[in-house]
């Protein structure tokens, strides 16, 4: 399994001399499992690239899971070059709007009417098939299998697990940690920290033993705390579940888009040297990064 990081930074793309070396397009991977069909996770800037890339082995079939349908992590779809060309085979993978009751299919075409972009969904070339996931599905991808779970985003929003030839990888998509709606003392306060305490043992348990955790660590622990119910996380809640997990390396991703290079750096220099004793390889997702498993 090779994994290629094509956009790591979070919310809008910011390219620019300050951001060379960990990127400045908006979210996504590439995991290649075969060579029949590449897994793409999620669709943000960084899919333009990948599909400049991968465009000389067309006619292709690959398969997009989407985390959610925020802008940053769909926004370089009209851009895939494999969409435009016939022979090419495109399933796109994603969650149901309990909201507007869409599926992702329909979610999806609104970014590509003619007001927003000049080619419709309708007129893409290649043979794309829109595929509304549930949470625990598993879905078999040329051996491959990848399973969805629920994560706690501000809309509906799946992580994903991609496992293949005994090796693993969890991509958390945007997730933030579960906190308490009650203050201590209210009424319910103590049963909502049970739910609480179910959530995250679900989680570890999900991601238990996998070889790499891609994970949304957009704040560090002092800008979490001004906002809090934005959807994202800081690393640290992330190398206790990792640890408990049994997870062997993490790279973290969502990189704040105000945060350069040098801040980046600043960034993982502090959680090294709060974890870095841990067992637990950490690492920031830097664009262009690829590694076998």
């Amino acid at each position: 399994m090779r994994i290629t990081f094509w956009g790591t930074r979070g919310s809008i793309p910011s390219p620019g001399p300050d951001t060379v070396r960990y990127g400045g397009n908006t979210s996504c991977i590439g995991v290649e499992t075969s060579e029949e069909r590449l897994i793409i996770l999620d669709a943000g800037s960084g899919i333009r690239a990948l599909g400049l890339a991968i465009a000389p082995r067309m006619p292709l079939a690959c398969s997009i899971f989407l985390s959610h349908t925020h802008w940053d992590h769909i926004q370089g779809l009209p851009f895939f070059v494999p969409l435009f060309v016939p022979g090419n085979e495109v399933d796109i993978y994603g969650t149901f709007d309990p909201i507007l009751m869409k599926d992702i299919k329909e979610v999806l075409s609104v970014q590509m009417e003619y007001y927003y972009f000049p080619v419709r969904s309708a007129e893409l070339k290649a043979k794309v098939a829109y595929k509304t996931l549930r949470e625990g599905q598993n879905v078999d991808v040329d051996g491959a299998r990848v399973t969805a779970i629920l994560m706690n985003h501000t809309v509906l929003s799946f992580g994903y697990k991609v496992e293949c030839g005994g090796k693993s990888l969890f991509y958390t998509g945007d997730h933030e940690d579960y906190v308490n709606i009650y203050a201590p003392g209210e009424p319910h306060y103590q049963e909502y920290e049970v739910l609480i305490t179910q959530k995250r043992e679900l989680l570890a348990s999900f991601m238990r033993g996998v070889d790499v955790l891609v994970a949304d660590a957009q704040y560090t622990a002092e800008e979490y705390s001004a906002k809090t119910g934005w959807g994202h996380s800081s690393p640290d809640r992330y190398v206790d579940m990792a640890v408990e997990a049994g997870v062997k390396s993490i790279y973290f991703t969502h990189h704040e888009p105000t945060r350069d290079d040098a801040a980046v750096d600043r960034f993982l220099a502090d959680i090294l040297a709060e974890h870095g004793d841990r067992g637990v390889t950490i690492a920031m997702a830097a664009e262009g990064l690829s590694f076998d498993l």
